[in-house]
């Protein structure tokens, strides 16, 4: 299985265009799943706890082509990665850091083949895609890769408290592990303190709380509302959590 992970949006032609590439170069009915084509735009951290989160639902094997890159057509690196036995395609950015961080074994390589007509600024297509599809049909592509020690961008495993992503809701998730929070812990927006809650149902319609969502991730809420209009909510915004 490939998982597309992008900031590309679905209404331009960029997923489309690299799906195509996949898509030949597997040569088979391996299956592409359209996991995220709303990464915060070029936002590699947001991007990195968000990616870690939603990796844990896929089986070994797997291989995500994961492009978040403001960098492209610079000298920043384009890399694989093998973390617990699944596969990360693209750019070393910090985007492929949390998983990395957060994993029991890791291996890295740098993608050193260049295929002639390399864009300058379309790598998902013309240089992700291929390698990622090589590896998805189990070509390991050993000409193509040369084995580094470690990612260049690295982060830390730690949690990260800010919102990483909205949903069209307007359910704001952070990057914070909810089974690393006590129960009783009110997080902090700008609207003002925010307590728990077990699910929607269980606070009156209009009235904000923060819950476990279904990565495990505390997420700020509204139950029939939109949280992020109504706490002034955005990608990026710190929260603080007190007990």
């Amino acid at each position: 299985m490939i998982a597309l992970y992008t900031d590309f949006g679905v209404d331009d032609p960029y997923v489309g265009q690299m799906k195509a590439v996949l898509l030949a170069g597997t040569r088979s009915s391996l299956p592409i799943v359209d996991l995220l084509h709303r990464v915060p735009n070029f936002d590699c951290l947001a991007g990195a706890h968000l990616l870690s989160a939603l990796q844990a639902q896929f089986a070994p094997g797997t291989v995500f082509l994961a492009i978040v890159d403001p960098g492209v057509g610079s000298e920043r690196t384009p890399v694989v990665l093998e973390a617990d036995g699944k596969y990360y395609v693209g750019p070393d950015n910090g985007l492929l850091a949390v998983v990395a961080a957060r994993a029991q074994a890791c291996r890295t390589w740098r993608i050193v083949w260049r295929p002639p007509g390399l864009s300058v600024s379309f790598h998902g297509r013309d240089l992700f895609a291929p390698i990622a599809a090589r590896i998805a049909r189990g070509d390991w592509p050993t000409s193509e890769l040369a084995e580094c020690s470690s990612l260049a961008e690295r982060l830390s495993g730690n949690d990260l408290a800010q919102i990483i992503y909205i949903d069209h809701y307007g359910n704001a998730m952070t990057g914070l592990r909810a089974a690393n929070i006590a129960r009783n812990t009110t997080v902090g927006t700008p609207a003002g303190p925010i307590a728990p809650a077990r699910v929607f149902s269980a606070v009156p319609g209009g009235q904000a709380f923060w819950y476990e969502n279904s990565l495990g991730l505390v997420e700020i809420a509204v139950n029939r509302g939109h949280a992020a209009a109504r706490l002034d909510l955005r990608v990026g915004l710190p929260v603080t959590l007190r007990t």
